[in-house]
């Protein structure tokens, strides 16, 4: 058991976010190491990899009358217990405790002692700071995480908060995200190009889906704040309809400093062009954007929220400020932006600073060695 190629699944939600890519990007890794990936979802993940002992298994979601909503729970778990019953797989990692851990829990009842389905439990900061906060949720993801064979999060901070909002006694395992870059399908300079910058101009970026805890408002009102003062464009890589954050960039005449688009899957290839991260959260577990702009030596500013100081340190790889002060935010990366030696230097810190934490290298022997210890656990 110790040597061999392990047979496993990953759910993730196909959706952009740092969790789909997470796990994308764990079974693109975990295929290279030898091992047999399935991903089992209602759509292929973003991000997720082409190539040999990788396989996806499509969940179908039937809509009946008999229900006002679809459900995917049951159909999730149904398809993870034939999945693993046709593959024998070893176990299956999925990435989200509701609906994904309580699927799992419902497939590997459905097995019973034909195959012992072992589950790792992966928390993001939705199943603790939203989802683990309403009644109604809470003591399903509670029940899941006391019936999944190992639980890990993405940061000290979403364990910690986990423990004090749901209660958790039984060990929590902290494996950081972690990213390894592409090679870029375009050159800089044809990036910025398309983003229509002029000579002289910084490139500033935004990831993230757009949800409300990234705090648009503070974002618009932080690029208001720097117009004048330095020339540049703000490019937003969204993973959600933009049309809402299109419309209030308009509303506040921001049309010729932000560039946006959606659903890009070779990020590499803006990682590269910019100049400068630009965040503002208000709730982050980890921050796997900036992590991304760090491990191709591209320093952000962002706000002091969650897991953010365990990712980038400030003064060393970054600049971070009190949460909701745009004037420090600003003045932060008109900083970096108006010093070209500071900002290359950091980007330096933070490149070393991810190859040796957050690489691939050193973070999935992490989940192998987890893997091979809960297979070891339950013989």
């Amino acid at each position: 058991m110790s040597d061999r190629p392990l047979r496993l699944a990953i759910t993730c939600y196909p959706s952009v976010g740092g969790s789909g890519i997470l796990a994308s990007e764990l079974g693109e890794e975990l295929a290279a190491r030898g091992h047999e990936i399935h991903f089992i979802s209602y759509e292929r993940p973003f991000r997720m990899p082409e190539g040999p002992r990788v396989f996806f298994h499509p969940v179908k979601v039937s809509s009946y009358d008999l229900f006002k909503y679809p459900d995917y729970t049951l159909p999730l778990s149904v398809k993870m217990a034939e999945v693993s019953r046709e593959h024998s797989l070893d176990l299956l990692h999925v990435h989200y405790a509701v609906p994904h851990a309580t699927a799992a829990i419902l497939a590997r009842a459905m097995l019973h002692e034909e195959h012992r389905l072992r589950i790792i439990t992966t928390l993001h900061g939705t199943d603790t700071m939203l989802l683990g906060r309403d009644p109604g949720y809470g003591p399903a993801i509670r029940h899941a995480l006391e019936n999944s064979d190992a639980i890990t999060t993405v940061s000290a901070f979403l364990r910690r908060e986990t423990v004090r909002l749901l209660g958790v006694q039984r060990p929590i395992e902290i494996v950081h995200n972690f990213f390894e870059p592409h090679p870029a399908t375009r050159s800089r300079a044809a990036v910025r190009a398309e983003l229509g910058l002029r000579d002289g101009e910084a490139l500033l970026l935004h990831l993230s889906n757009l949800r409300p805890l990234k705090r648009i408002d503070l974002l618009l009102d932080t690029v208001a704040r720097l117009q004048g003062r330095v020339p540049f464009k703000l490019a937003v890589l969204a993973g959600a309809d933009s049309a809402p954050f299109a419309a209030e960039v308009a509303r506040r005449g921001l049309g010729g400093q932000v560039v946006i688009r959606e659903r890009v899957t070779e990020i590499e290839d803006y990682l590269q062009a910019a100049d400068l991260g630009l965040f503002s959260s208000e709730a982050e577990s980890f921050c796997l954007s900036v992590l991304e702009l760090m491990s191709v030596g591209c320093p952000s500013v962002a706000f002091a929220v969650g897991g953010m100081g365990e990712v980038s340190r400030s003064g060393e790889t970054g600049l971070l400020v009190p949460f909701g002060d745009t004037a420090a935010l600003a003045a932060a990366a008109e900083t970096l932006l108006l010093d070209p030696k500071k900002r290359s230097a950091m980007g330096e810190v933070g490149r070393l600073h991810a190859r040796k934490n957050f690489s691939a290298a050193a973070i999935v022997p992490r989940y192998e060695a987890l893997y091979r210890r809960v297979l070891a656990e339950s013989r």
